[in-house]
């Protein structure tokens, strides 16, 4: 017994196998990492809680390495060692306990990705800007401001400097001309530099900050798909505008721009078009794209902040109503010449092949080349594709308007179809029509609630979408409940039109029927009496 307990003190079993790893079978383990090493070019040492490089590296061919991971451990400084492999091009420093970056550091001209988050690092030094870095995460550090070297970095795709202590972002951010993710998300910011919007910005995440203010330039972030901007004290745009979402942002970032039309120059003045960033909303925000903010019924509870000028807010909406009138009648004045011009309607057959061109022309458009070419153009405010895109929504919502819904729901729809087709009413009633009782509920506005909710709307258009399959529309003519909400014009309409084809004949064609029907009897007692006054009249 005496010596069973002996044993296990000694941290081995009565059959002489270790419980416990010890530093036998620990150094194996380092070693095995390292010959692993020197056969592929990635180096794992995660989690070791190493406090420096292992010297057992020495007897190891580690010159060829392309891949080091020393994150998780207790790393006060970077090892020299590491500062030599002159191959690496990814190097991960996860949570150490780095607090500066050795200027051996510039060794490294492969390097292309660099992970140096959770450490506690001050400041960034200059010589990392001289490496050809693609990403640099640095976040959940002590960084209270960024180098201004920083834009030497000129191949820089991505950079995440989030959960510091930064308060102001340097000028030469602007000349990261590859950069497209951005994520300043927890610091001390009270304002955005004006220079960000010469990027061409992806994604944009400024959340937890102190800024009250976008600036207008911003709405120059033509390639922008996402940006984040919640716990921020913002007054411009305010609360209700921002807790939409991007699209309705930039609205009134352009509106802004058109008021202080005196102060800027010539090109800045100039509204950019709205369909420039319509084209990647997100189905997975809560809000859609129904409203812009503009004349809304919210009652402006829904604040991250209590300091909104309300003052400003209360004439707003009158001003834009005004100037989206105009706007609007300026449209119809046009859309008519155009119509007088042509003079002709679009056919079935027509609207088909114009539905083939667009797919034709959006997917020679899609590719990175063309969004390079479009960037590089960066005068040309709207390419062909959006133009002719713009014309065949207004084509389109002139045969399905007129022709189709009015006609047979005897109601009077507005010249913005497409967004009032978002809240899924009129294609409920459109579905009834051409089976009745196939929704048996429908959401409808009210004089005391006179628009509806966003759970309301999407629970429309999702009764709407479940008629359609079992009236029997085709499933590649059927969209998504999400197209429906954001307005897609091209796609809506498409389903309107096969919905249709399925739907009984209007009731003004009954008597256009009944008298073609008595015009081909009429022709057929004619021709009858004719041959037999030929027959019976003797010819000389």
């Amino acid at each position: 017994r005496s010596a069973l307990c002996a044993s296990a003190a000694a941290g081995t079993t009565h059959h002489g196998l270790s419980n416990a790893p010890g530093p036998a079978s620990w150094n194996r383990s380092l070693d095995r990492a390292l010959d692993e090493a020197a056969a592929t070019g990635a180096l794992t040492l995660s989690g070791r809680k190493l406090k420096e490089f292992p010297r057992s590296a020495a007897g190891h061919d580690l010159t060829d390495t392309t891949r080091a991971d020393l994150s998780r451990n207790r790393l006060m400084e970077l090892p020299v060692e590491v500062c030599m492999f002159v191959s690496l091009e990814n190097l991960n420093l996860y949570q150490n306990c780095l607090r500066s970056l050795p200027e051996s550091l510039i060794n490294l001209q492969s390097l292309t990705y660099l992970n140096i988050s959770r450490n506690q690092l001050s400041t960034l030094p200059a010589h990392l800007c001289r490496l050809p870095l693609k990403v640099l995460i640095a976040c959940n550090n002590k960084l209270v401001s960024l180098p201004e070297d920083l834009g030497k970095l000129r191949q820089l795709t991505e950079l995440d400097v989030s959960c510091n202590e930064i308060q102001t972002l340097p000028p030469q951010i602007g000349q990261l001309e590859a950069l497209r993710d951005l994520n300043i998300r927890r610091n001390h910011l009270v304002r955005l530099p004006p220079e960000l919007a010469e990027l061409p910005l992806v994604r944009l995440d400024f959340s937890c900050n102190k800024v009250t203010t976008i600036p207008v330039c911003y709405r120059n972030l033509r390639h922008l798909q996402s940006i984040i901007l919640d716990n921020n004290p913002l007054q411009s745009p305010p609360a209700q505008i921002c807790i939409k979402g991007k699209i309705h942002i930039f609205k009134y970032l352009n509106m802004e721009a058109c008021k202080a039309a005196s102060d800027l120059p010539d090109y800045d003045r100039r509204p950019l078009p709205y369909g420039s960033y319509a084209e990647d909303l997100y189905s997975g925000r809560p809000y859609g794209a129904l409203d812009s903010g503009f004349n809304s019924v919210d009652s402006g509870d829904k604040r991250w902040s209590g300091n909104e000028p309300s003052d400003e807010l209360s004439d707003l909406p009158l001003r834009v109503a005004e100037i989206t009138k105009e706007q609007r009648q300026r449209r119809d004045r046009e859309r008519e010449r155009e119509d007088h011009r042509t003079g002709s309607h679009m056919t079935n057959g027509t609207l088909e092949a114009e539905l083939e061109q667009i797919d034709f022309i959006d997917s020679c458009t899609g590719d990175d080349e063309g969004e390079d070419r479009r960037s590089r153009r960066g005068a040309e405010p709207v390419s062909l594709s959006s133009q002719f895109m713009a014309y065949i929504e207004r084509r389109i919502t002139r045969e399905v308007r007129n022709t189709n819904i009015e006609c047979r729901l005897k109601v009077s729809l507005p010249s913005d179809l497409g967004a009032a087709l978002t809240d899924g009413v009129v294609l409920c009633h459109l579905a009834n029509h051409v089976r009745p009782r196939s929704i048996p509920s429908i959401h409808v506005p009210s004089p005391a609630v006179p628009k509806l909710t966003m759970a309301k709307c999407r629970r429309n258009v999702e009764n709407f979408l479940e008629a359609c399959r079992r009236i029997g529309v085709p499933q590649d003519s059927l969209c998504s409940a999400g197209d429906v909400l954001k307005g897609e014009v091209v796609c809506v309409f498409r389903l309107v039109q096969a919905l249709l084809s399925l739907a009984p004949p209007p009731l003004h064609s009954a008597p256009s029927t009944q008298l073609a029907g008595f015009a081909l009897f009429y022709l057929s007692i004619m021709s009858l009496l004719c041959a037999l006054y030929c027959h019976l009249v003797p010819t000389h």
